[in-house]
């Protein structure tokens, strides 16, 4: 089992920086993929960027694109989001997740085993 707890939310303004994080506890070395998603009021989870292997390979959704940045440092067992000039639909709910897959598995769209629980990001004009 592997635990996951992320943290870094709040409320910005447009055009701001957040940085969210994703601790990550239990049998982490049986995960090698890990993602971050959202899901906003009465819409789909989205997957935003994956990482393998600690940065071997990253993936990224066109909507953060350019503006968003995934990282993993190994050594604290945590996962980053950096976030900078949010947008106002970047408004949701942030989720981290792990799994083991493939290196080419390794996508936004993967099904990954292990969640968070979430973390609220804000963006006001």
């Amino acid at each position: 089992q592997v635990q996951l707890v992320e943290s870094g939310g709040g409320s910005v303004q447009a055009g701001g920086s957040l940085r969210l994080s994703c601790a990550a506890s239990g049998y982490t070395y049986s995960s090698n993929c890990m993602g971050w998603f959202r899901q906003a009021p009465g819409k789909e989870r989205e997957g935003l960027a994956a990482i393998y292997l600690g940065g071997a390979g990253i993936l990224y959704a066109d909507s953060v694109k350019g503006r968003f940045t995934i990282s993993q440092d190994s050594a604290k067992n945590t996962l980053y989001l950096q976030m900078n000039s949010l947008k106002i639909e970047d408004t949701a709910m942030y989720y981290c997740a792990a799994g083991s897959y493939l290196p080419q598995y390794c996508t936004t769209t993967a099904r990954f085993d292990y969640w968070g629980q979430g973390t609220q990001v804000t963006v006001s004009s």
